[in-house]
This record gives structure tokens, sequence and C-alpha cells, in this order.
């Protein structure tokens, strides 16, 4: 369904998104965060870098066995790869957290870090929230605000929000009506990024065919392998942006 489409058609659908709502709920298992200790380093030889995951439940890492292996560590070991240096990691996440909450809570956790790239994973419990697009991108301005504020001017990649439309958990025309939602929330965020110093938007890319081994059992949060190709996929956008910043 198109997005404008999926969001005119929401107030009449609104029972059937309760119930549905309700029923996933009900049916989903709750998986708990990635195992293990939220900071680490991962190896290299050259000038280290320091990263920093911030974000909702795929920054905690539900559908992963560690934190090693959920997207922070994913992303760690992806740039250490490509670039030879060593990776120190941290992880500042909450299962369940939104934009706004996430300047409240998050951000005071990191007086006394230290990071060169902050990665900002958001947008699915907004989206779940049913906020605008407005209020989303003023939280996420708010939220980079804060980060600067305690580590100084890191750079920040903003992973794009994922396309709930994607999620085998979710049944239509929920999956039509939140992957709505989260396309707006997206395309705030990229034009947020557009307009702000140092920020990287990195668009979420899902590979249809192999969709279904890209999400864990609860069909909600990635798998093992999703938290591979997605942390790829922002490693190779960071070192972009390094790249283009060196050559202009």
């Amino acid at each position: 369904m198109n997005k404008y489409l999926a969001t005119i058609f929401t107030p009449p659908l609104l029972p059937i998104l309760l119930a549905q709502g309700y029923w996933v709920r009900k049916r989903t298992p709750r998986l708990p965060d990635a195992d293990g200790p939220r900071a680490g380093t991962v190896g290299g030889s050259d000038a280290p870098l320091n990263l920093i995951g911030l974000g909702e439940s795929t920054v905690a890492g539900i559908g992963a066995r560690t934190q090693e292996e959920a997207l922070t560590g994913q992303l760690a070991r992806a740039l250490s790869e490509q670039t030879g240096r060593t990776i120190n990691w941290l992880v500042a996440a909450r299962s369940g957290i939104n934009a706004r909450q996430s300047l409240a809570e998050l951000v005071p956790q990191l007086v006394g870090c230290r990071a060169d790239v902050v990665l900002i994973a958001l947008g699915v419990n907004d989206s779940i929230e049913f906020h605008t697009a407005r209020r989303w991108a003023g939280d996420l301005e708010r939220l980079i605000t804060g980060i600067r504020e305690k580590l100084g001017e890191a750079s920040i990649l903003l992973s794009g929000v994922p396309p709930l439309d994607c999620f085998p958990a979710l049944p239509s025309p929920l999956s039509a009506v939140l992957g709505a939602r989260s396309a707006f929330l997206g395309e705030a965020a990229e034009r947020l990024a557009t307009k702000l110093q140092g920020v990287v938007h990195v668009p979420f890319q899902i590979e249809e065919k192999r969709r279904q081994d890209l999400f864990c059992a609860d069909g909600f949060h990635p798998s093992e392998l999703g938290y591979k190709q997605w942390a790829e996929q922002l490693a190779a956008a960071y070192l972009r942006s390094l790249s283009k910043a060196a050559g202009s």
C-alpha cells in the first residue's frame, strides 16, 4: 500500500489495527538483550577510533547472543577490518526507548566518555507511538545537540528508520500503516541530516530475497546475520563520508 494511502486509511482501520497490535504483542516472544559486556575493543594496530552506539532494542542487541554479535559490536568489527584501526566500542541503549527519552535517559550515561563517531539507531518506537515527523525531527536534533554537549564534535552516524512493513511479525494492514509511519520518519531524518554538520544519514536497506534470514525468532528484531549486514552498510557509509571529506 502506498504510504500516503496507508495514512489516509488509518482512522477507519483503527479497530482492526488495535486488535492486530494486541495479537502481535501476545504472540511475539519476548527476547532478552544481547548478553555480555556493553563495551569492548576490536583488534587492529593503528590509532584507535572510539565508537558509541546509542538507541533502542536493536542497539541493546535483541536477537543476538552477545553484544559482539549485535549492532555496535558488528559495526566495530567491520570498521576495524576495513581500516586496520583498533575500535573501542560502547553501547548506551534501552529496549522500548524513543528519541525524546534517549536524550533524558541515555545521554547522561555518556558523561566522561570519549567518541570519534556515535551511531544513533532509533525510530521504531517513535513509529509505533505514531509520533509526527515534526516531533521526531525536533527530538532527533535535540538528541544530537545533547550528545555533542557531552562528547564534543563527534561524527554522527544516523541510521535510517527500519521499514516496519518488512517485519515478518506484523500482519496486514498493520504492517502497511506502520511502514508508512516509519517511511515518513525516515524521510524527516534524512532531511535533518542534510542541514547538520558532521551527520551522515544511512538509509536502511533490506535484501528482500533473504528477508526471512535477516530477522530473529520474534520476526521483529534482526538476526545476527541481519545485524552483520546492517553494520556493513553503516561502516561503508561512514568510510565514504571520510573519503569525501578528505577529498573536498
